[in-house]
């Protein structure tokens, strides 16, 4: 049985990526910036794999939790969050052409992981290895998937640093942004650090919500300050048109003068003609 706390580790870790991947899709909706419709569809498989996880430990593993869990955690989701730092180092062109390659991968990966054989029994109460229990091709979609998008993404935050330090040609905020997804993904992969100290299992969860949280940082320093909340200002509205509305003393000042001299004529014109 896992233990309690892997078991809400877990659930948090579903909790918050889901927090973040509404959050970020809201930022696209409002801005429509490509960046952030990538990493709103990985943070989307992140809380897929977080939620897979999360069932595993809780109700115990089976291979459609482990097929799950492994096409969302190990093989899709770090592409697409590569995908969004192309777009922000290198521009729409490119990042168009990659986002096609990326979802030809990405419905490849869903078939391949939809009918991929079993070479092994997936243990019930621990988190199975992908190398113990599937064959060549599963286990070379992650190798592309989660290596190769995770040096784009080291690239990328080399690349911005660089353009920072020579030429000033990035915003100190993209900059720090870049580098904070860096190390979002380094946290990702660095679970075989802990795995010594907490055990294979909590090690894991622990870097998945670490490391979604500093993704999310990333994010949010990345595009700069976010656009005003459209449900802040419908609510601030009423309070608005109630302060424009009420008069003030200049206002009233302001009127009386005007009243005065615009009737003042006119009334002294009435007077004389009777």
């Amino acid at each position: 049985m896992t233990p309690t706390l892997d078991r809400a580790l877990a659930a948090a870790a579903t909790l918050v990526a889901a927090a973040f991947t509404l959050a970020t899709w809201e930022r696209w909706r409002l801005r429509r910036r490509p960046q952030e419709l990538a990493w709103s569809v990985s943070l989307a498989w992140f809380t897929v794999g977080a939620g897979a996880l999360w069932w595993g430990f809780a109700r115990g593993w089976s291979t459609a939790s482990f097929r799950t869990f492994y096409l969302a955690g190990a093989i899709v989701n770090v592409p697409w969050l590569a995908l969004g730092t192309v777009y922000l180092q290198w521009g729409a062109r490119i990042g168009d052409r990659v986002r096609t390659a990326l979802i030809a991968l990405t419905g490849l990966a869903c078939g391949v992981m939809a009918e991929a054989p079993f070479r092994a029994v997936v243990p019930r109460d621990t988190l199975p290895e992908g190398r113990a229990v599937f064959g060549v091709w599963p286990r070379a979609l992650a190798a592309v998937g989660s290596g190769v998008a995770a040096i784009v993404i080291f690239v990328g935050a080399v690349w911005s640093v660089v353009g920072f330090v020579r030429r000033r040609s990035a915003p100190a905020h993209r900059v720090v942004g870049t580098v904070l997804i860096a190390l979002g993904t380094a946290i990702l992969s660095g679970s075989g650090a802990l795995a010594g100290r907490v055990g294979a299992d909590r090690a894991f969860v622990l870097t998945l919500l670490v490391g979604v949280v500093v993704l999310f940082a990333g994010f949010l320093s990345a595009n700069g300050a976010p656009p005003r909340p459209q449900l802040a200002v419908i609510l601030e509205a009423p309070h608005r048109i109630a302060r424009d509305a009420a008069p003030g003393p200049s206002t009233d000042a302001s009127a009386g003068s005007s009243t005065d001299s615009s009737t003042g004529p006119l009334t002294q014109s009435s007077q004389t003609t009777t």
